[in-house]
């Protein structure tokens, strides 16, 4: 694993290129590969490494009293959740009909296997110690209309770009993790919403609430909660991760076609600005790596790591797809082996869902899964490290990704009163910030969209909370695609007015950036360390007229 590089203000340009020919490669995840591996290991064993609960799995809980929350204790099993009050889930019509769909689901195959999920938590317990930084992206909402290979490979190939821009600026690992193969369901805050009809009348109808629960058709009969989209879904998810994991092992990451795709990206940005000094640098970087005789075309060199999250919402879909790990089961069967989670590599909980007694959180509590949780400035410090307590309590290092939403109006008043309650009580987590969904607001033509000034604002104060505080900021999770919507206002490179929002307005729920919006980000996401490590600001003082991003 490649280790964290201490800054220096003499570091010049050669001894900067040798450290990322020795530190790139493993950081981008070009030598150790652990999710292909893992895939070829798993191919050659059958499924039943990995077995299905029997439908007994469902049966009551025995609540524990002195548990967390009122818990369950030991008893734990994937369908406790059904014993509490559970948020955001669709009233089904039909009973017999969802449990036909979940007796189907538990017959498939896993989409993810407990080896993956085992080698992403030791990456993550690593970035926890600030030898890593975690990069979550992908759609808001996945849809069935919008599924096509090239759209699955845009957002990838984005996704990798801004992996590489932060490795050089950081000098750290970077994990690459997608909102792919999962990510339809969506919370509202409504049961019912206002819908504009092509003849201009506005109409209620029930809450479009994912592609894998209704459909954003402006009908009462589409919005019913279908069970049978569930299916659909699983399938849909199928296909990605057999795109995704083609994609990773067939050289689609290699280092120098990704530094190309960033080089076509800075050609659009004005001479002299920052977004070309530190492609440039890469570049060089790239220029020795290969005039020291490193093949960076084949081998190691042209794939890497690439895992999958999304937030866990439809619990019928996620108990349905969880799995006993047969490897982990005691030789004598006086116990269970470890359950995963198998429909994605990460699950997270949402801030409107992680209520301390509610099934969402009972659910995920008893998976090994690594897991995220949304955080608002609404958390308080006391709720925050009982909720800790109730998904991690043996503080396993990498179990637990805190996702942190509060808009850039928040972030510095309320972040660092939540830092310090979780480092004086001692807790293992992983803090990454997510920029975007607390700052979506309405535009005057009526579209939400995300500014993004307020975006990289919120980013800005999550790195000055951690500085301050002498914590790691370890990741950014983003709403992002790699088509060139307009959804997210700003920009420096094609910026996207208000105006210009209706060219492009293609989301099923919130906006997303996009594919050159999310590059800026990096860019900028990689000087804050590089400043953080007190290197040289990119803009020298001798000729610094007009360097800006």
């Amino acid at each position: 694993m490649a280790q964290r590089v201490p800054g220096t203000t003499s570091m010049g340009s050669l001894s900067r290129a040798v450290v990322v020919a020795a530190l790139v490669a493993p950081a981008m995840g070009f030598v150790t590969r652990p999710a292909l591996r893992t895939i070829h290991r798993r191919a050659a064993q059958p499924l039943s490494m990995v077995s299905t609960p029997d439908k007994t799995s469902a049966s009551p809980a025995n609540i524990d009293s002195d548990s967390p929350a009122g818990m369950a204790g030991d008893s734990w099993h994937p369908g406790s959740w059904r014993d509490y009050r559970c948020e955001q889930l669709p009233e089904y019509p039909d009973k017999s009909a969802v449990e036909e769909v979940e007796a189907e689901l538990r017959k498939c195959a896993p989409l993810t296997f407990a080896g993956e999920m085992r080698e992403l938590q030791a990456q993550l317990a690593e970035a926890q110690k600030g030898n890593g930084f975690l990069l979550m992206g992908g759609d808001c909402a996945e849809s069935f209309d919008e599924f096509s290979t090239d759209h699955i490979r845009d957002t990838m190939r984005v996704i990798l770009q801004m992996a590489l821009v932060i490795t050089y600026g950081s000098g750290q690992p970077v994990i690459k993790i997608g909102r792919m193969a999962g990510q339809f369901a969506k919370p509202r805050s409504s049961p019912t919403e206002k819908v504009t009809m092509e003849d201009g009348s506005v109409v209620d109808l029930p809450s479009y609430k994912g592609d894998n629960i209704n459909l954003d058709i402006p009908t009462a009969e589409a919005r019913i909660p279908n069970p049978a989209l569930m299916l659909r879904a699983y399938h849909q998810c199928a296909q990605t991760l057999n795109i995704l994991r083609a994609f990773v092992g067939g050289g689609y990451a290699d280092l120098s076609r990704l530094q190309e795709w960033n080089l076509d990206f800075v050609k659009k940005s004005p001479s002299g600005s920052k977004y070309r000094m530190l492609s440039n640098k890469i570049e060089e970087a790239m220029r020795f790596i290969r005039a020291i005789g490193i093949d960076t075309s084949s081998g190691p060199f042209k794939t890497t790591s690439f895992y999958t999250a999304h937030e866990c919402l439809l619990l019928q879909y996620e108990q349905a797809l969880t799995r006993e790990d047969s490897t982990t089961v005691r030789p004598d069967s006086t116990g269970p082996g470890n359950y995963y989670g198998c429909s994605a590599n990460m699950l997270w909980i949402g801030e409107r869902t992680r209520q301390l007694d509610c099934g969402h959180l009972q659910y995920v509590r008893g998976l090994k899964n690594p897991l995220g949780v949304k955080i608002s400035n609404k958390c308080e410090n006391d709720e925050l490290i009982e909720l800790l307590d109730i998904i991690n309590p043996d503080n396993i290092p990498g179990r637990v990704t805190l996702i942190i939403r509060m808009g850039n109006e928040n972030i510095r008043d309320h972040l660092p009163r939540l830092v310090k309650a979780v480092e004086d009580a001692g807790k293992n987590v992983l803090w990454i910030s997510d920029p975007v969904h607390g700052n979506t607001i309405t535009a005057a033509n009526g579209k939400k969209t995300r500014p993004v000034a307020r975006i990289m604002d919120e980013i800005n104060g999550f790195f000055e909370v951690h500085q301050e505080l002498g914590t790691h900021p370890g990741g950014v999770h983003l709403e992002m695609t790699g088509e060139k919507v307009t959804e997210c206002t700003g920009g420096t490179i094609d910026e996207v007015t208000e105006d210009g929002l209706l060219e492009k307005y293609m989301t099923h729920c919130d906006p997303r950036l996009n594919g050159e919006q999310a590059l800026e980000i990096a860019f900028q996401i990689a000087e804050k360390f590089r400043a953080q490590e007190g290197l040289q600001d990119l803009c020298s003082t001798d000729d610094d007229e007009g360097c800006a991003w």
